[in-house]
């Protein structure tokens, strides 16, 4: 890839600044490709040599630039070297271009961008990512998509790049909701609707419950009781919860399949209400456990010790909280699994309770709170189907399958398919993936089922389209596998892009696993296929020479295996025909 490129610039900088050449390879980044005019291929910014220590302060940015420029020399490898604004372009070989980049794409396949000399000193290990952890007894919310597709992106990424990664469902299965639930299904819980479509009857039981609980002492006293008695163990009560958690698991894996998602561990908040106990009795040992007037037990987390900042840790009547049962969790996951990181995938209103958690590890000395991370994501907004507003996730992804084949069957380049569902089910599920990922992901979005499912611009289903496309030009035109080609084939401007910002392709994934966002990596694929899409008009295959097509051929497949590893990354099923 772009580590020979990288390399030789970095070992010529070395020589001046007296660096080593691994600490100058970072500083050394691929230009990005511009539509209006042909760029260098490299650039190393002055700025970031002094930001460094590589370069001392001297004369202004352009003319030590200049000057640093001056001291460079053309090779084998760099044939041009040009002054720009405060930075030092470079322009490599161009037959070494097209000959490295391919080979380097088959040669490491899904780990091409991830096999790079930016990842030397990466850090591999053991990560938690705890995501989705939806209600049981509750039909999957439409809120939950968020947390599932990033979590489940955050976790493809981190064993991409050789952690060990654990991925955990840690599910809202305790608290005073489910004594809510229980005594509604035991006034009018019916175990045959139950069979028939249990998530739908244990929503339709929690909602009755909730409307006459407000005008009903005996309701609120007999959901108090069933949470006592479960709490305490009672058989009878914990059979039944342990039902509604079973088929709420199964259910939800059904949804989980259609996303493309999986997990290693379902964990729950009931696996925590012992060890909550035990939490509290160390906090209250230590002294840290205070009661408010109302009673409340909190910890104080205010520097001045005067309880302008606290967290609510245990009710008056002595039950766990959710903060409670999460501290309790996270203390005993370091102690199962020795994690080097674990990552919570939630909204952004949840970023006090994390806040208060993490603080909280800390006051009571637990060292390793430094490898927790929250990721916080913003609201959807406006999700509507045909019926109106939308609720549950399966509403959402049957819309968009019932809507992409709808597009399908009305488009005249639609292919035949042997199962047009699956394929309008995949596409569907990209073009959920990378609307939510197009923009940061703390921010709100408006959600548009028209802007979404458009197969033009910046869309998923652009990226399933410009994949499937590509998959059809080499099932038309390959005869075989071939791998020899002549790069000087490859050195039309269309193909040049392409080559270079297959450079890119590290850097993208570097900046990607340093905070975690998505959009750098969308926005790249999304390049790729316009730029692939520019070269498909112009670099024919059928027609030309046979070494000018080979050539053309091997490159198109090479983008088509990068798109696949970027969508996959992503959450996305490629399609090979649409």
């Amino acid at each position: 890839m772009a580590c020979l490129f990288r390399r030789s610039i970095a070992v010529q900088l070395s020589r001046i600044l007296g660096v080593t050449t691994e600490k100058l390879i970072p500083v050394v980044s691929a230009v990005p490709v511009s539509k209006k005019q042909q760029t260098l291929d490299f650039r190393v910014s002055v700025n970031s040599l002094l930001a460094n220590g590589y370069l001392k302060l001297g004369s202004t940015t352009p003319n030590q630039a200049k000057e640093l420029s001056e001291k460079l020399t053309c090779d084998d490898v760099i044939t041009e070297i040009a002054v720009g604004q405060g930075s030092i372009n470079f322009k490599v070989n161009r037959t070494l271009l097209a000959e490295i980049v391919l080979q380097e794409v088959f040669k490491k396949g899904s780990k091409y961008g991830i096999v790079s000399e930016l990842f030397r000193d990466y850090p591999c290990g053991r990560v938690i990512v705890e995501f989705s952890s939806p209600n049981i007894a509750k039909k999957f919310h439409v809120g939950h998509l968020r947390s599932t597709i990033i979590g489940n992106f955050i976790a493809n990424l981190k064993q991409a790049l050789g952690n060990d990664v654990i991925r955990m469902n840690y599910l809202g299965d305790w608290g005073l909701q489910f004594g809510l639930l229980g005594a509604g299904f035991q006034l009018f819980g019916s175990e045959e609707k139950l069979k028939a479509n249990p998530l739908q009857h244990l929503f339709e039981v929690y909602v009755e419950v909730n409307r006459l609980v407000e005008d009903r002492d005996d309701i609120q006293k007999a959901a108090q009781e069933f949470f006592r008695k479960l709490e305490h163990g009672d058989k009878q009560t914990s059979a039944l919860w342990e039902h509604f958690r079973t088929i709420s698991i199964e259910e939800y894996e059904k949804t989980y399949q259609r996303l493309g998602v999986h997990f290693d561990e379902y964990s729950g908040e009931s696996l925590y209400h012992v060890k909550s106990q035990e939490l509290l009795q160390l906090i209250d040992q230590r002294g840290l456990l205070k009661k408010t007037k109302h009673g409340v037990g909190v910890v104080d987390l205010s520097p001045k010790g005067d309880l302008s900042s606290y967290a609510k840790m245990v009710r008056n009547d002595g039950t766990s909280l959710y903060l409670t049962r999460d501290i309790a969790a996270a203390a005993d996951r370091m102690e199962k699994y020795n994690f080097d990181k674990m990552i919570y995938v939630t909204d952004k209103e949840q970023r006090t309770h994390f806040q208060q958690m993490f603080e909280t590890l800390k006051i009571l000395g637990f060292n390793w709170t430094e490898r927790c991370q929250h990721v916080p994501f913003g609201l959807v907004k406006g999700m509507k189907t045909r019926k109106g507003d939308v609720v549950f996730l399966e509403d959402v992804l049957n819309e968009a399958r019932t809507r992409m084949l709808q597009n399908m069957a009305a488009s005249k380049t639609t292919k035949e398919l042997e199962d047009p569902e699956t394929t309008a089910e995949k596409v569907g599920v990209a073009a959920l993936i990378v609307q939510d990922f197009k923009g940061p992901l703390i921010s709100d979005y408006e959600f548009d089922w028209d802007r979404v499912l458009q197969s033009q611009g910046d869309t998923g289903v652009y990226l399933q389209y410009t994949h499937a496309r590509l998959c059809s030009l080499q099932r038309q035109c390959e005869n075989g596998e071939i791998m020899q080609f002549n790069p000087t084939y490859l050195q039309d401007p269309q193909a040049i892009a392409l080559l270079q910002h297959l450079l890119r392709y590290d850097e993208v994934l570097y900046q990607v696993s340093e905070d975690l966002q998505p959009r750098y990596l969308v926005n790249y694929l999304i390049m790729l296929s316009r730029l692939a899409s520019i070269a498909h008009r112009t670099l024919h295959i059928k027609g030309s020479m046979p070494e000018v097509a080979t050539a053309r051929l091997l490159l198109f497949k090479g983008i088509s295996s990068v798109l696949a590893n970027g969508m996959k990354l992503l959450g996305i099923t490629p399609v090979e025909k649409m």
